[in-house]
Formats: structure tokens, sequence, C-alpha cells
């Protein structure tokens, strides 16, 4: 029973292959013409009833231009193909953030400008009692509001 548990390795496999090929081989020697023969026409049918394999063969298959699909290379063309596209790509997305922070650039500029030429000095916009002042609105609005609901009761 040990010896049943025990793997066999390849040169084992290989003599129990051989041994067993030649007690079959010695077997069909043995038996009648007849049996033979239905033997041999069996496995001739097995073996025309065999699905033929499979060969997998790998190429590279690209869409061409035109979207049809083509194993064959264009060289350099191939190549132009998806580098033109990258370098506008590349180039679109440059300009972009170019044209951004030029845009960014001008806004803080405008806003410099507009802190400088107003009455208000830029001090004032630090103090947080003059932001509350100017999120509210001016005094003056809030009091003509109150003088006008007085005057409608």
């Amino acid at each position: 029973m040990k010896h049943l548990d025990e793997a066999l390795n390849q040169t084992q496999a290989d003599q129990f292959g051989r041994a067993s090929a030649a007690l079959l081989t010695q077997g069909a020697q043995s038996l009648p013409t007849g049996i033979k023969d239905r033997l041999h026409a069996a496995r001739m049918k097995a073996l025309s009833m065999r699905k033929a394999e499979k060969v997998r063969v790998q190429k590279p298959v690209f869409a061409g231009i035109t979207g049809n699909f083509s194993s064959s290379s264009n060289g350099m063309w191939d190549t132009v193909s998806w580098v033109a596209p990258m370098l506008v790509l590349i180039f679109g997305l440059i300009g972009i953030a170019q044209w951004q922070n030029d845009s960014r650039i001008t806004d803080i500029a405008e806003v410099d400008a507009a802190l400088l030429t107003d009455d208000v000095p830029p001090d004032a916009y630090a103090d947080s009692g003059f932001l509350a002042f100017l999120k509210n609105g001016p005094l003056s609005d809030s009091e003509d509001s109150a003088s006008q609901l007085s005057s409608s009761k």
C-alpha cells in the first residue's frame, strides 16, 4: 500500500508506458484475425471522426485608416498615425494651461487695480467687520428700507 501512494517521476512513468505498450503489442499479436480487423476498422473510424487541432498563429492585426483590419505594415505611416495625434494632444494641453495661466494673471491684475484705485484702503479688506459690512450691504440701503416699512404701517 505504501508503494501506491508514491508519485512516479518522469523516468518511472516512461518505463511504465513502455512496458504497458510491449504487453499490449504481445496481446494484440495473439488475437484472432477477425478481432484484429474490427479493432483496426474502429481505430480508423475514430481517427477520421477526430476534430482537427486548432493551431494558434499570433500576428499583429491593426485597423487601418479605412477601418479595415490588416496585418500589413506601412512603416513610417504607422508611426506617424499615432504620434501625430499624441503631439496635437500634448500641445493642446500645454496651450490650455498657458491660456488658463494668462487668464488667472489678468484676473489678479484687475483685482489689484481695483484695490489700488478704490477709496477704501487695502487694510480695510483684512478687517472682518468690514467684510461683514460688505456682505450685508451699505447702511443707507437698510435705513431706507426701514423707513419704507414704518411709513407703510
